[in-house]
């Protein structure tokens, strides 16, 4: 399943990362290969494509035991898995919960976290992305978190760090967000327990959604066997070719004994002007409304990757009714993002 423009390759090795043109917005991708090193053991996260069934298991496993200890009530949330580390946050496009989690978990882990300052870096006067990891390098960095606009540019980046400094996807164009993935997984399995009996429907704008496709990758990979996805035509990619996943261009059909709903946020922002309905017309059509969540299985739950947009994709009754799990997502993050990165840092 090919969600991406493989053909469109560019370097990340320029003087302008930051360009909007079209040559600069993917990069040939290989990362399942350099996951991965020589015992199997995870050593970057790029993409929940390829990643076997076990090593997902082991970041939801570890993750479940630092949901504990991420508790309100206890007083003292620190463990020394990273102490004596770097984590270098660097974001190229806008983030408040990726970030955020990523920083706490850092800080959680003990790790010395620098966020990177984008608009106030060298990256602005003209250095290329890979001069800027390379003297981020220099100054100790183990772990880099990227998100960034152009397809495969954290894979570029793993590709070209010693093998002691490790990458984690945060977001790369419309190809992956692997994080997101493994926590949207988590929530499902902390409600749901069995994937093989899940049936799960992913609405709205999935060919923009990094989300939608680390979200597939990781369903299919943990043995479920009914995905739908549901939106109009034009937001629907034409190579959904894993077994099990359906596609509706009816929200009622689709959504109909579901036991998870997952709406996502229209992606203006990567599309031309007049894809889809603007605003009211697109809710009208396709927003997830009490009626419609009705259709569902009765315990069935909602889901959001974030940021909302209130009438347009999901109603406020919906987004805050009993049967959504939005901001469990949230609180679920930080508990993932421990795990990945206390993971591929050897611990």
């Amino acid at each position: 399943m090919d969600f991406s423009d493989k053909n469109n390759v560019s370097s990340l090795n320029s003087s302008n990362p930051n360009s909007n043109s079209p040559t600069s917005n993917t990069i040939e991708l290989k990362a399942p290969q350099i996951q991965l090193n020589a015992n199997q053991q995870l050593t970057h996260l790029l993409t929940l494509e390829g990643l076997p069934k076990l090593t997902i298991e082991q970041i939801l496993d570890t993750a479940n035991q630092f949901v504990s200890f991420n508790n309100p009530s206890r007083e003292v949330k620190k463990l020394p898995l990273l102490r004596g580390k770097s984590v270098f946050n660097l974001f190229f496009e806008n983030s408040t919960r990726t970030r955020t989690t990523f920083e706490i978990a850092g800080n959680r882990l003990s790790a010395d976290v620098i966020n990177l300052d984008i608009q106030t870096s060298s990256t602005s006067k003209g250095e290329s992305l890979l001069d800027t990891i390379d003297n981020l390098v220099a100054m100790q960095a183990d772990i880099f978190v990227v998100r960034h606009k152009t397809t495969g540019a954290s894979e570029q980046i793993a590709r070209h760090l010693p093998s002691y400094v490790h990458v984690i996807n945060a977001g790369d164009g419309t190809n992956q967000h692997p994080t997101q993935g493994l926590l949207d997984l988590f929530t499902m399995r902390h409600f749901k327990k069995d994937f093989t009996k899940l049936k799960v429907a992913i609405v709205g704008d999935v060919i923009h959604s990094r989300v939608a496709k680390s979200n597939i990758y990781g369903l299919a990979t943990l043995g479920c066997q009914d995905i739908r996805v549901i939106g109009p035509k034009s937001l629907i990619p034409s190579d959904l070719d894993l077994q099990g996943v359906r596609v509706f261009h009816s929200l009622e059909e689709g959504l109909k004994g579901v036991d998870v709903v997952m709406t996502l946020r229209i992606q203006k922002e990567r599309m031309e002007v007049g894809q889809v309905p603007k605003g009211e017309e697109f809710f009208r059509q396709w927003g997830l409304t009490p009626e419609r969540l009705a259709l569902a299985d009765k315990g069935a739950i909602v889901m959001h990757p974030g940021p909302m947009n209130r009438g347009v994709e999901i109603a406020s009754e919906v987004a805050d009714g009993p049967q959504s799990v939005i901001l469990k997502q949230v609180t679920f993050g930080i508990a993932v993002r421990m795990a990945v990165m206390s993971i591929v840092a050897g611990n």
